[in-house]
């Protein structure tokens, strides 16, 4: 029995045998991209619902000290009181360096701050998942 000789039935079996192969390199490649789809998505559905949580913090302590004001009581401590000492340490530089109270813009940065964002050009408005960020730092240094 010949394998390559002129039997046409055995040169389409190979033929399409070649055409499979290229079906499951195309089949491969294409799952390969909807599994790094699938990594995608979940890594930000991840980023979100941790933002999601955060925010929801924020609102609670929003509304929390709302209903103080609102009965003339003292705002509710938080959770995390403790505040890092480099960002205390900025903030009390800053007013060192000035001589005078620092503008309300300063103060709401530094608000966002210790909620949990990122103040910098770098990443404005992000969540910070990894501690204290050095652009933030070096911009409350300012």
């Amino acid at each position: 029995m010949k394998l390559w000789g002129g039997n046409l039935e055995n040169k389409d079996i190979f033929v399409k045998m070649d055409e499979m192969d290229k079906q499951v390199g195309v089949f491969h490649s294409e799952l390969v991209a909807l599994k790094q789809k699938v990594k995608e998505l979940v890594e930000e559905n991840m980023r979100l619902s941790e933002e999601n949580d955060q925010l929801r913090q924020l609102f609670r302590r929003e509304a929390e000290l709302k209903r103080g004001k609102e009965a003339n009581l003292a705002p509710p401590k938080r959770k995390h009181a403790a505040v890092s000492q480099a960002v205390a340490a900025a903030v009390e530089q800053t007013f060192t360096d000035t001589g005078a109270a620092v503008g309300e813009g300063h103060d709401n940065l530094t608000r966002l701050y210790h909620e949990g964002f990122h103040i910098c050009n770098v990443y404005y408005g992000h969540l910070r998942t990894e501690g204290d960020c050095l652009f933030c730092l070096s911009f409350l240094n300012k």
